[in-house]
């Protein structure tokens, strides 16, 4: 009996991630799983995210509007709360970005795009 007591407590102390974690009410920190390097005219390079220039991580702070990897921060300059996806929005060094994240299981979808081509990031959010 104490056995199943030990284990229903540990069970219920365990944090889980619901669908409230990624409502934008928490901070998020992503890991971005693969990579898309796009050119005009040319087949797009796939690979991990560190071999493509774009960053393993991401942090996003709704309530500071900041969308962080680990050598700078960028303002959110847009954000759009639908029925399932939070739409963010901004630019920093001559590209324009958009994050789109589910808000049932924080899986996202991001762009960086400039005149010369486009950047394609999947990847997942935790609350932190």
């Amino acid at each position: 009996m104490k056995l199943i007591l030990c284990a229903a407590a540990i069970l219920l102390s365990m944090q889980t991630v619901s669908a409230a974690d990624f409502d934008g009410s928490k901070k998020l920190i992503c890991a971005t799983t693969l990579a898309m390097d796009c050119v005009a005219g040319r087949e797009c390079v796939k690979g991990p995210p560190g071999e493509i220039g774009a960053p393993k991580f991401l942090s996003i702070d709704f309530a500071q509007k900041t969308v962080g990897g680990p050598k700078r921060s960028t303002a959110i300059a847009f954000m759009d709360k639908g029925e399932d996806q939070i739409t963010l929005q901004g630019k920093e060094l001559g590209f324009g970005w958009t994050i789109a994240l589910g808000q049932d299981d924080g899986d996202i979808v991001a762009t960086l795009v400039n005149r010369d081509g486009a950047f394609l990031l999947f990847g997942s959010c935790t609350p932190f």
